[in-house]
């Protein structure tokens, strides 16, 4: 990028490459290497804030010159090179931000340039790995990047076994303990809402499981299926409705019922397993069911006269949350097959407008 001086604003950027016969530059850049950088102010002060208070302070005469002189120190020389190319003109390349993107965003950081320290934040998150990141996550927390260091936490986390063998997790737990902890605890936290989530989604299947077997057992005995229901459904052996959408689960609960209805155990009062799976089937029926006068399951109203009466039963806190969770389980799958038919009508529709549109122009 050669820079030449212009009678609008000074400054023109005409090339990609830097060229330091600058025409009218005010300051100098002097980095660790001793290079210097000739500079104008005016882009400076404008890109900078801090770069706009040392500009601003009074100057120190540095063997007569007339240039003020700024130091940007602890960074290779070619980076700071960079970093001033930058203020005058905001593009990096792939190159230089492989190989000075740290340096670029402490510079970013130190004398407040938001949209270099944009990028450089992008840039590193981007090339970070597990030999480096701990050298990255210390960097991103002086550097105020609460995004990679969300980064960071997450690889270390992911790959923590990679990450102990290297020299930086090492220099880590000898000098910065308290940086340690807080990763273990980020760690920990991060199992423990995979365990958190785990159980959601078996609970959530559980309930899913649970509403798609009172729905059955709605279907059982309203419409009839397969082996058991009400007998005005069967025709000759032959039932009348066709083949069940949840056959696995319906076919299950019809063995369940044939058991329950011939059970010697039931009958005697002692009770078996099944029986007493099939029992909180059918209570947990009840306690959804909101028409129970005209239901046809059975015990259904029997159940729901021996809630209102029993207070144990009613003030069952755990049983109440069950009938919560299945009741709202069955309300979204009723939702959800309801969008699914609609969508299959419209579907149909248009397959018919289709084939008729083809008829009428053909014939």
């Amino acid at each position: 990028m050669a820079i030449t001086a212009t009678e609008s604003d000074g400054v023109s950027l005409i090339t990609d490459k830097i060229s330091y016969d600058l025409v009218e530059t005010d300051v100098e850049i002097i980095t660790s290497g001793r290079r210097r950088i000739p500079a104008h102010s005016g882009v400076l002060a404008a890109a900078s804030p801090v770069l706009t208070n040392i500009i601003e302070k009074p100057r120190k005469s540095h063997g007569g010159s007339s240039k003020r002189v700024i130091k940007i120190l602890g960074v290779p020389c070619d980076a700071v090179s960079v970093f001033i190319r930058f203020l005058y003109s905001p593009s990096l390349t792939e190159k230089e931000m492989e190989g000075y993107g740290i340096h670029l965003l402490a510079l970013s950081h130190v004398y407040m340039v938001t949209h270099l320290k944009q990028r450089c934040t992008k840039g590193v998150g981007e090339r970070v790995t597990a030999e480096n990141v701990v050298d990255v996550l210390q960097l991103a927390r002086l550097c105020d990047a609460p995004g990679l260091c969300l980064k960071c936490m997450r690889l270390i986390h992911s790959k923590f076994k990679t990450v102990e063998q290297t020299e930086g997790w090492k220099f880590l737990q000898e000098h910065d303990p308290f940086l340690e902890l807080d990763i273990l605890q980020f760690i920990d936290d991060a199992e423990s809402r995979k365990k958190r989530r785990r159980r959601h989604r078996r609970e959530q299947n559980l309930y899913m499981q649970l509403s798609e077997a009172m729905e059955c057992i709605e279907h059982i005995c309203t419409e009839g299926c397969t082996l058991v229901g009400p007998s005005s459904n069967l025709d000759n052996n032959k039932l009348n409705t066709g083949p069940c959408s949840a056959f696995s689960t319906c076919y299950g609960l019809q063995l369940l019922i044939r058991h329950f209805a011939v059970c010697e155990k039931r009958v005697d009062g002692k009770g078996c397993i099944r029986c007493k799976r099939m029992i909180q089937l059918l209570r947990l029926h009840s306690s959804i069911c909101d028409q129970s006068e005209s239901c046809r399951v059975p015990l259904c109203r029997q159940f729901k006269q021996r809630g209102e009466k029993d207070k144990k039963m009613a003030e069952d806190t755990k049983w109440n949350v069950l009938v919560r969770r299945v009741a709202s389980a069955k309300a979204m799958s009723s939702l959800s097959q309801s969008k699914k038919k609609k969508s299959e009508v419209l579907l149909k529709e248009e397959a018919e407008d289709f084939i008729r549109i083809r008829k009428t122009k053909f014939f």
